[in-house]
């Protein structure tokens, strides 16, 4: 261990850290890194510690699927400067790591984003863990709000570069059925995280891809073929299958509380990930925005088209995890592993994220009994908020 005077201890009125609740008790970091857990009267004296007072503090939340934040659309503008504003906007919502999504768009665009996801990384922000691509490879008929014309098939120059770009952590959501034989265990085996969305896809057509090494579905029960008596569809797969993990976007406009309990209750312990599906409104002051010249305002909460169609959220992680123990009656610990520890485990990050234990790095999350975030970590800095 370091030399005390180079630790820091912080502590809350409760604390969770991925597997209990303790009191009484503080996270020891030393610099970007987390050293330890110990009770509060064993603190040596010498060691800076900051008592945050009242509220929890937790590991930071990991969002799965972020399309903006800060005014910012990463589709529209797929530079590290966009990725700055939206990963620091959401870190006012707990969000302490995150992958910037990628909505259907062109091939430039996905290249740009690509380059822009990995000069985020290697210019240092922790927050960046790697690029969500999702589309164009879906079910026209289950688009959502993805243009029309942006959906295509999923051809061999496409295996080409999303192959090429798979140094870097890599989720592709896509429509199964429309994929060729072994097509998903290919690209899995070259290292990219494939999901199901936007999908019309039969029960046995995802069975097959769950066997070629499909891991995951992109918001559950959205934009999906749904359980009938005799036609189980995607949504019925993904509840029967242990081993995959699945993404809700919780903000009670996508999907009912009494869907976010079942899923729960059906899907083997972790793998349920709580997901914002956040646009340019987030930490914004503008309530719309532009998505494929078509307006997208907020209406009571909720972000649609013209055509009353959702389009993405307006929420942020805090909200996910507050409805989630809230409206869903799910405890609160796992609502915070729904947040953080299990899409870790997703992103095969789970040695060093979505913890507060030895060796992991320093990102936590201090909120308040009415859920607002008041203090940030991202690999030991610090950022207070809702001042």
């Amino acid at each position: 261990m370091s030399n005390t005077k180079d630790l820091h201890a912080i502590t809350a009125a409760s604390l969770f850290d991925g597997n209990s609740w303790m009191f009484e008790h503080a996270v020891v970091i030393d610099g970007s890194t987390i050293v330890e857990i110990r009770p509060l009267d064993e603190l040596p004296q010498d060691m800076g510690s900051t008592d945050l007072g009242d509220g929890v503090l937790a590991p930071g939340f990991i969002d799965l699927q972020v399309n903006g934040g800060g005014g910012a659309l990463f589709t529209q503008d797929p530079t590290v400067a966009t990725l700055e504003r939206i990963s620091s906007a959401h870190r006012a919502s707990g969000t302490t790591a995150m992958m910037p999504t990628l909505l259907s768009t062109t091939l430039g665009t996905y290249q740009a984003g690509i380059v822009a996801v990995e000069d985020a990384i290697n210019a240092g922000n922790p927050s960046i863990l790697g690029l969500h691509i999702e589309g164009p490879f879906f079910e026209t008929a289950r688009r959502g709000a993805h243009k029309a014309d942006m959906i295509r098939p999923l051809e061999q120059s496409d295996i080409d570069w999303l192959t090429a770009a798979a140094n870097l952590p890599l989720m592709l959501t896509l429509a199964p059925e429309h994929c060729p034989a072994g097509v998903i265990e290919k690209l899995t085996e070259a290292g990219l995280m494939i999901c199901a969305g936007h999908t019309d896809a039969t029960a046995e057509q995802i069975q097959t891809a769950l066997r070629e090494g499909l891991r995951g579905f992109t918001h559950l029960f959205n934009a999906m073929s749904q359980i009938t008596a005799r036609a189980p569809g995607a949504v019925g797969a993904a509840l029967d299958d242990g081993q995959s993990w699945v993404g809700i976007i919780a903000d009670g406009h996508h999907v009912h509380p009494i869907n976010l309990s079942l899923a729960h209750r059906a899907k083997a312990d972790g793998k349920v990930c709580l997901v914002t599906d956040a646009m340019s409104t987030v930490g914004a002051a503008e309530n719309s925005f532009q998505l494929y010249d078509e307006k997208i305002s907020e209406q009571d909460g909720k972000l649609v088209n013209a055509q009353g169609r959702l389009a993405g959220s307006a929420i942020g992680m805090i909200q996910a995890v507050a409805y989630s123990h809230n409206s869903a009656g799910i405890e609160l610990g796992e609502c915070l592993n729904m947040a953080s520890r299990y899409p870790a485990a997703f992103l095969k990050r789970d040695k060093e994220l979505g913890q507060l234990a030895p060796g992991f790095r320093a990102d936590m999350v201090h909120f308040d009994d009415d859920f607002t975030v008041r203090n940030t970590w991202v690999a030991g800095g610090h950022r207070q908020h809702n001042i």
